[in-house]
C-alpha cells in the first residue's frame, strides 16, 4: 500500500484556504497589500490577522512590514515552504475527489 499523505488541517481551514489559494495566484515572488488582501477575502482586520499568524509561524507566508507615506503597511507574501504544502494540499483533495 502506498504511503499517503493526510489533508494539510492548518491550510484546510476555509479562511487559510482563501488566504493561501490568493498568494499561490501571484507571481512566485510577488507580494499583496495587507488591505487588499483582507478586502478581497471579505475578512476583518483581526480574522485576518490572527490567520496570517497561524501561515506565519508554520513559514508558509512572510510578512513584510514598512512604511508607505508615514503609515504602516504589510506586505504578504508565499514562501516556497508555503507554495509546497499547498500545492500537496490540492493534490490530496484531487485524490478525495477523484
Amino acid at each position: 500500500m502506498a504511503h499517503t499523505k493526510k489533508i494539510n488541517k492548518l491550510i484546510h481551514e476555509p479562511s487559510r484556504l482563501k488566504i493561501m489559494s490568493a498568494l499561490i495566484a501571484l507571481d512566485k515572488d510577488a507580494e499583496v497589500d495587507f488591505t487588499f488582501l483582507r478586502n478581497q477575502l471579505k475578512l476583518t482586520d483581526g480574522n485576518l490577522g490572527g490567520h496570517l499568524e497561524k501561515l506565519q509561524t508554520a513559514r508558509y507566508i512572510r510578512a513584510r512590514k514598512t512604511f508607505v507615506k508615514r503609515k504602516p503597511r504589510t506586505f504578504v507574501s508565499l514562501t516556497r515552504l508555503g507554495r509546497r504544502a499547498f500545492e500537496d494540499h490540492v493534490e490530496q483533495l484531487k485524490k478525495i475527489i477523484g
